[in-house]
């Protein structure tokens, strides 16, 4: 990416909806624990997804860990997007759909910063057969 305001644009785009998540999981805000017991893994995957957000935004923010925290990011999404899909439902306790929309913007970013960021996956050794 040659624009490097565009790319903090997106990086900080997912780290805010990531880390608005937390106060809601940490705290055990209703809606969030309402969503990890509908899936069973209340209370150690509300609090386990909530490190891995912490982690994924702090790793996201530095140019170095970028990739690894757009990977992290990434597969959280992931799952909380097929959470929607095939358990909690879109709209979950009638918020619109604004979780699920949410987790696809900051999948999205994710993808995008992967993307950005594919020079730095190191190449598998090649071994001749």
């Amino acid at each position: 990416m040659k624009n490097p305001i565009i790319l903090w644009i997106i990086k900080l785009t997912a780290v805010i909806i990531l880390l608005q998540t937390l106060y809601f999981k940490f705290t055990g805000a209703e809606e969030s624990v309402f969503i990890f017991q509908t899936l069973g893994i209340e209370p150690f995957g509300r609090i386990g997804s909530g490190m891995v957000e912490l982690i994924a935004s702090i790793l996201i923010l530095i140019p170095r860990t970028t990739l690894l925290g757009a990977l992290l990011g990434l597969g959280t999404m992931l799952g909380a997007i097929f959470s929607h899909i095939f358990v909690l439902g879109i709209a979950v306790q009638n918020d619109g759909g604004t979780l699920f929309i949410l987790a696809v913007i900051t999948l999205i970013c994710c993808l995008f910063l992967v993307y950005t960021e594919r020079n730095k996956i190191p190449e598998l050794p090649r071994f001749k057969v």
